[in-house]
């Protein structure tokens, strides 16, 4: 005899809208309690939910937050992410300005990318969508609606924050999580055809789509920022590219310090602050330095990377930007040991050719380096999102519109 929680899933597919609605509002507890149940029947419920993500706005919203919540199953993942179908439905609905469930539809794309099969993504074309961009690539249309959806600029009711999620996982990386030796090995990229569409100025643009993303290192969104920051973290694995991404026309150096700034820029002497980037001289009281110390974290291992991987060219660049002053001042600053540790682990880099007469091996070989790759190892956000993730957005629309930290 079925369960009465395995009666309740089966009027998931029933013919009467209420009933449906019904269903999908007490199992959403379930997605999270008993996920499952979602799997009997060889996961016929999960295919019913595939089909209620296009049902009624309440209905679908039901139903998204419980694929966001179980897709953290690997099976689950499979049956979602590998169906061309389903991912089309997806697309559609999230780049739709009038979906009221965008951010839901935003998040369960961004757990897709935990699985190797979103790899199509970043080739797929579609049809195109007018008011949002005029290119079929599936890519370029997250990306415009990434950049114009945020704070209410595409769709009344989503940012598209999440998004940023998905961004990051596509340009993770994979390697050991331990070395024989200390030194860096070279990294491959998951989906190496995305790092290369990031860095890949397009035919009707100048600038590649990497520089899209870099003014969202300051969003007011915390979700925004550690998602774009882990994304800028992961690009900088890609050696090769390294001397491009400093490079001065599209930098990311200055979308990387100006996070660390603090508007009390006192200790910066006159000649140091010149050396900065523009965007970082002179700040006003208005300008509000990053809080977020996995942030704060992620930025300073990012510019150990590019210290490091850049090769003594890379360094100089760094160095150059104003680099060394705003790590010294932010190192004052914090009360974190952690942030503390990373601040004077990059300055060790940054002023080891100055310490040995233009020397930095040590930077691969010494104890002080041979710590970091173990801790900057993950190149991603790292974790999915649930359901907690959704009430928090939600309450946060109750209050001013502003997403408060998950982490």
């Amino acid at each position: 005899m079925p369960t009465e929680l395995e009666e309740l899933v089966e009027f998931l597919h029933h013919g009467n809208t209420q009933i449906r609605q019904i269903a999908t509002e007490n199992l959403v507890p379930y997605s999270r309690a008993q996920p499952d149940i979602f799997k009997t029947g060889q996961c016929a419920p999960v295919k019913d939910l595939k089909l209620l993500v296009r049902d009624y706005a309440p209905i679908a919203k039901n139903a998204l937050t419980i694929l966001i919540n179980i897709s953290s199953d690997q099976e689950a993942l499979k049956l979602l992410a590998e169906d061309d179908a389903f991912l089309e439905t997806l697309l559609g609905r999230v780049t739709n300005a009038k979906e009221s469930n965008g951010n839901e539809f935003s998040m369960l794309l961004a757990n897709l990318a935990k699985s190797p099969s979103i790899e199509r993504l970043i080739t797929l074309k579609r049809p195109k969508v007018p008011d949002l961009s005029p290119f079929p690539l599936a890519i370029t249309q997250l990306t415009e609606l990434f950049n114009r959806g945020a704070n209410g600029g595409y769709n009344k009711d989503a940012t598209y924050d999440y998004l940023a999620y998905l961004f990051a996982d596509l340009a993770k990386v994979h390697h050991p999580t331990s070395y024989p030796t200390p030194i860096l090995p070279l990294t491959r990229p998951q989906f190496p055809t995305f790092a290369t569409y990031l860095t890949t100025p397009p035919s009707h643009s100048p600038l590649d789509p990497l520089t899209t993303f870099l003014p969202h290192t300051t969003h007011t969104s915390p979700i925004c920022r550690l998602g774009t920051a882990s994304l800028l973290k992961n690009i900088a694995f890609l050696q090769s590219d390294i001397p491009y991404l400093l490079q001065p026309a599209h930098s990311v150096l200055p979308p990387l310090l100006l996070p660390l700034c603090s508007s009390n820029q006192e200790g910066v002497s006159e000649e140091e602050m010149e050396a900065l980037p523009e965007e970082c001289q002179f700040l006003t009281e208005d300008h509000v330095q990053e809080k977020d110390v996995d942030v704060l974290k992620i930025h300073l291992e990012t510019l150990y990377l590019l210290s490091t991987r850049g090769g003594m060219e890379g360094r100089r660049l760094v160095k150059a930007g104003g680099t060394y002053p705003v790590i010294r001042e932010l190192h004052l600053q914090v009360e974190d040991e952690g942030v503390r540790r990373d601040c004077e682990r990059l300055v060790d880099v940054l002023m080891g050719d100055e310490a040995e007469g233009g020397s930095h091996e040590r930077a691969g070989k010494s104890g002080t380096g041979g710590r970091v790759y173990k801790e900057v190892g993950g190149g991603d956000v790292g974790r999915m999102v649930t359901q907690a993730d959704i009430e928090e957005v939600e309450e946060d629309d109750d209050e001013d519109d502003e997403i408060v930290p998950i982490f």
